[in-house]
């Protein structure tokens, strides 16, 4: 590369995979960096469930993108949705406007999946961003309100049951920190009802909870799990969803609050690349996590179906991400040195969840933890992993507090009630 070109770098997306591609790239003075996201923030997705239960604040996992790498002089950011890439003439459009580029890096993520039933969407609150914990916080939070001033036992009933579907990572710790709330925290608050009384519900329609984790393990959360007083359905398929509530074979379960944590759908830019894609709308890659036949064209992260050599793809998880974004700045860089490549090598970490407070599961390979030691390593871990130290320590006080206290502070409703919002067939 003749002295003083630089060649352009676009990256759509700033999520774990982003993030480091630009980290790790900010580094070479020979490139433009060009980072496009729809969101102003980096958001650490793992501990969403825990905005959604009120035990933590939307900043405290979530930090402005340009405080993360606006500062590097070699990287330009952008707010705004990319609408198209043209990998022929390759230049990306967004907002009205439009890039070139040498390089792109496509980490735009995934969305909840409905597995086709897209209608179910209208019924049911997702967790994939903040404004659906937010979304999730709210209906919690205004269903004790409305259980409250109901009157009638009946109707505070279906306001107090609350099902989540899907018996992955998200719906296991959503599911335990409910019940954490309903039945713990807020208990002795109310007088007209009583929160303990809520009723939660876990679907999943595989025959064990955590499916990735060892059977043991799994065994092990679904009895934690219903200790806790959750109601754990497994080998149990959804049959519709709607304003009543979730139908599954024999019955309806009444509820105005459903969970939807049982799929996933990679973002729909994926599919302007006219690449392959799978049927969960990921782009197919190969071992280099490039698109077939364009080697300046990365995808990675989950938005990328990445099973060259593999028994199934890999997992959309914040490590696969991550270590692939480190990846593909790595390979970028050798190419500007005209470097052979090695394909791309995942290093499983280990997968863990919470189920609730002194109690999580994880397992390294062959080694498993559970119970308090599991939680422990749990903490240590998210905490580790959080980005910024000013994060790092406003969740370990916030945890602290709230392990000593039994407390969860962040419970604001963010909208004011107007008259019979909150609803009540209660007599005067």
């Amino acid at each position: 590369m003749p002295k003083g070109e630089k060649k352009k770098v676009v990256v759509i997306g700033v999520g774990f995979g982003g993030l480091q591609a630009i980290k790790k790239l900010s580094k070479e003075e020979d490139l433009e960096i060009v980072a496009i996201d729809k969101k102003n923030h980096h958001l650490f997705q793992p501990l969403l469930y825990q905005v959604a239960t009120a035990v933590l604040s939307p900043a405290d996992i979530a930090i402005p993108t340009r405080s993360l790498i606006g500062d590097k002089k070699n990287v330009t950011v952008y707010l705004g949705e990319v609408e198209k890439v043209d990998i022929q003439a390759k230049k990306v459009t967004f907002q009205g406007h439009s890039e070139d580029y040498d390089f792109l890096i496509l980490a735009a993520g995934a969305k909840s999946g409905y597995f086709g039933n897209d209608h179910w969407k209208k019924y049911t609150i997702g967790l994939k961003s903040l404004k659906d914990a937010l979304s999730i916080r709210t209906k919690i939070l205004t269903s004790f309100e409305q259980a409250e001033l109901a009157g009638d036992p009946e109707v505070a009933k279906k306001h107090l049951n609350y099902v989540i579907i899907g018996g992955g990572p998200t719906g296991v710790e959503l599911a335990g920190s409910i019940a954490e709330l309903s039945h713990e925290i807020v208990r002795n608050e109310f007088h007209t009802i009583d929160p303990a009384l809520a009723k939660i519900t876990l679907i999943e329609a595989s025959p064990r909870l955590l499916a990735a984790f060892a059977p043991k393990l799994s065994e092990f959360a679904k009895v934690r799990l219903e200790k806790r007083g959750v109601e754990v359905l497994t080998g149990t398929k959804v049959l519709e969803i709607d304003e009543n509530g979730v139908k599954i074979e024999g019955k309806t379960i009444a509820s105005s609050t459903v969970i939807w944590a049982a799929g996933v759908q990679a973002n729909s830019i994926g599919a302007s690349l006219g690449a392959p894609t799978d049927r969960m709308g990921r782009v197919m890659v190969d071992e280099f996590c490039n698109v077939e036949g364009h080697p300046e064209v990365f995808v990675i992260g989950d938005i990328a179906n990445y099973s060259k050599g593999l028994e199934k793809p890999l997992p959309g998880v914040s490590p696969v991400a991550m270590q692939q974004g480190r990846y593909v700045a790595s390979l970028i860089r050798g190419d500007l040195r005209s470097k052979k490549r090695k394909p791309f090598h995942y290093l499983d970490k280990g997968s863990m969840a919470t189920i609730g407070r002194q109690d999580a599961v994880a397992q390294v390979g062959n080694f498993r933890l559970r119970g308090f030691f599991g939680w422990f390593v749990w903490l240590f871990i998210h905490i580790f992993y959080q980005v910024g130290f000013k994060n790092k320590i406003s969740i370990f006080i916030t945890w602290v507090w709230s392990y000593i206290t039994f407390r969860a502070e962040a419970r604001l409703i963010q909208d004011e009630v107007e008259s019979n919002s909150v609803g009540s067939s209660r007599p005067n």
